[in-house]
């Protein structure tokens, strides 16, 4: 994929010295082991995840033969992952790269594991304890709303539409960020009219067959939508099935969100409802690795480990559209 990741650190690392801490090949020249511990593939976003990772893994092995041995493992609840996490200490990993699928009952299990001295690397979502050092490497929740409703809000006022619908994902601190910046936004332009009144809207799980479901009962509510926020590209797809299923041709414009390659595919055919979407994307679990990767071989600083804190790198959220929509498409990519 021809993109350029750009990291916002809150801190400067110096580079090309070997710390320490990076030479964690054992003496006798033992591959470093890097365990990754993800959700299981159960929706298009943690199925992403999933195929980031093993690329990942098997693009460094093929770059540095030898150097790595990577375990992946995935988990469909939080008590799994906890036991998986168990299961890589006892393997005797080095780093730990966690996607957790529950941050509250992962953190303690985290913090051990820190704790026997391997390095963490938390990405997605952090952790409720961040009394110690680790890494966090997310996406900008916030700008993903910003930009969506900035979006938005220029196309429905140069388009003349007025009335539009929303959907959130779940009730958490995230869907939060997000939902809260695109109404900041939409709300600047006094012409546009939210059907289910100011800064409200219903939860689509992040589910293709929720936001479905949503969308055919805002369309038998409403005899007139313009357009529909539903921040997610799988939500999206039940948006646009129920639009096609219900006849209606007055919803002019869809927008979801997290960059999926099938919304890509959808901008670069030109779709007649769909020529955006605002980035949080699965790849972030590479750029995970590859920073635990760094850490190891001496490009990056471990100091992090003995912080008092966690560390944040910034993934920005970046409006694809017509414009910029080849630099993101990975046809190889299950999202």
């Amino acid at each position: 994929m021809k993109r350029v990741v750009v990291m916002t650190l809150v801190f400067l690392m110096a580079m090309g010295m070997v710390f320490a801490a990076g030479a964690s090949e054992s003496a006798a020249g033992a591959p470093t082991k890097i365990g990754i511990s993800i959700p299981s593939a159960d929706h298009g976003w943690t199925g992403g995840i999933v195929w980031w990772a093993n690329k990942a893994a098997d693009d460094i092995k093929a770059e540095q033969p030898g150097k790595f041995e990577f375990r992946i493992v995935t988990a469909d609840s939080p008590s799994t992952q906890i036991r998986n996490v168990e299961d890589l200490e006892v393997w005797g990993m080095d780093y730990l790269v966690i996607l957790p699928h529950e941050s509250a009952p992962l953190t303690p299990t985290v913090k051990q594991v820190h704790s026997s001295g391997v390095r963490v690397f938390v990405v997605d979502r952090g952790l409720t304890d961040t009394s110690f050092g680790y890494v966090n490497i997310a996406g900008d929740n916030p700008a993903l709303g910003t930009n969506s409703g900035k979006w938005l809000a220029q196309q429905m006022k140069e388009q003349g539409l007025r009335y539009y619908v929303a959907m959130g994902g779940l009730p958490v601190i995230i869907d939060t960020e997000r939902m809260d910046a695109f109404f900041a936004e939409m709300n600047k332009e006094p012409s546009l009219v939210n059907l289910l009144g100011e800064n409200n809207y219903e939860f689509a799980d992040w589910s293709t067959q929720k936001g479905l479901t949503l969308m055919e009962t805002f369309l038998q509510k409403y005899p007139r939508i313009d357009a529909v926020f539903c921040q997610d590209d799988d939500v999206l797809l039940g948006v646009l099935q129920a639009i096609q299923e219900s006849g209606r041709n007055d919803v002019k414009i869809a927008l979801g969100g997290a960059g999926s390659k099938v919304v890509y595919k959808m901008i670069m055919d030109g779709h007649p409802l769909v020529s955006a979407t605002a980035t949080y994307h699965p790849s972030m679990i590479l750029d995970g690795i590859r920073y635990a990767t760094e850490v190891a071989t001496g490009v990056r600083s471990d100091d992090f480990h003995d912080a008092s804190e966690p560390i944040t790198v910034v993934i920005p959220s970046v409006l694809v559209d017509a414009s910029n929509v080849d630099e993101y498409y990975e046809p190889e990519s299950i999202y």
